[in-house]
């Protein structure tokens, strides 16, 4: 069983992401940390303890970076995309649960210390919780077991600008400092996550499971359906982008993957993309390939009935 902490920007799929990490016998979720991204990181950790009251399963939740590493606070939010609240619009009344004291940065430095080549951290929002925890204690690099980022595009386009995915946008300098750290890094860019889809007919089997996290997973992933739909016509489902993040901590066989080095543009047009190369170092895992139609009956057998 993996120890893991989960780093989130708590938006629909993140959601889907803690869901799908609970129900993993193979995980052992020690904590969650947040950041800003997809929401403020205030709603970021609300929305966490809203997602884990619905599981009804107590894990620590730690508040992180409140603004980028460099630029200050985040412009702009992905409100068209999650929702006002982050969750498609769905969360009526707010969890009874709080954050536990401390900040994020150094909770990660804290476990990773604690349990020096066990953890797995897997990163599914903007890399600055991990950055300021790299800048303040440098000797981490060598004691975590590995990291998995979903973040990135660096065969194809972006999807919040030309060049850059919306994680890597929201805080290059961060991913900059991640990608150079010297980490046991595997990298679940927009190459992979975009071949996946949780098609709209999923949600039905959702309501009629009866679980209480799959039927408010089902109900505020309409509105991300939505906005699917509405930027890629037809396509009747959404991206797992998260998901699959989780995924390949579970099953690394899931993807296939290419050692690249990975540097991060900070300046300029194409501020946020990410250049992979065969030369130089550090390298990291490049996931270039996904067995997605297995991916995707792991992930919907988990959510609605736990272990396959």
């Amino acid at each position: 069983m993996k120890k893991v902490i989960l780093d989130v920007d708590t938006g629909v799929d993140d959601a889907m992401a803690i869901v799908y990490a609970a129900h993993s016998p193979e995980l052992e979720l020690i904590g969650i940390t947040t950041c800003f991204g997809n929401v403020t990181v205030a709603e970021a950790t609300r929305n966490t303890l809203a997602v884990l009251e619905k599981l009804d399963k107590p894990v620590p939740v730690i508040e992180g970076a409140k603004e980028t590493l460099r630029r200050g606070e985040k412009a702009r939010y992905s409100r068209h995309v999650h929702g006002e609240d982050g969750l498609g619009n769905t969360l009526s009344t707010p969890p009874q649960g709080q954050a536990e004291p401390g900040i994020a940065a150094d909770y990660i430095i804290d476990q990773v210390t604690r349990y020096p080549g066990e953890l797995t951290i897997i990163a599914v929002g903007p890399l600055t919780n991990l950055a300021l925890a790299i800048e303040k204690e440098p000797g981490i690099v060598t004691l975590v077991k590995e990291v998995i980022v979903m973040g990135g595009a660096v065969t194809m386009p972006g999807n919040v600008t030309p060049y850059g995915e919306a994680n890597i946008v929201a805080d290059p300098e961060a991913a900059a400092v991640v990608f150079a750290s010297g980490l046991p890094l595997t990298l679940v860019g927009l190459d992979v996550t975009l071949q996946t889809l949780l098609p709209r007919t999923q949600l039905d089997a959702w309501r009629s499971s009866g679980r209480n996290e799959a039927i408010f997973l089902a109900e505020m992933s309409e509105f991300y359906m939505g906005f699917y739909e509405s930027t890629y016509p037809g396509k009747g489902g959404c991206g797992l982008h998260d998901p699959l993040a989780v995924g390949v901590a579970v099953d690394p066989s899931l993807v296939r993957v290419e050692p690249m080095r990975v540097t991060v543009i900070t300046g300029g047009d194409q501020t946020g993309r990410t250049v992979g190369t065969t030369e130089g170092e550090p390298k990291i895992s490049v996931c270039t390939g996904v067995d997605a139609d297995r991916f995707l009956k792991h992930f919907t057998s988990r959510i609605i009935g736990g272990e396959v």
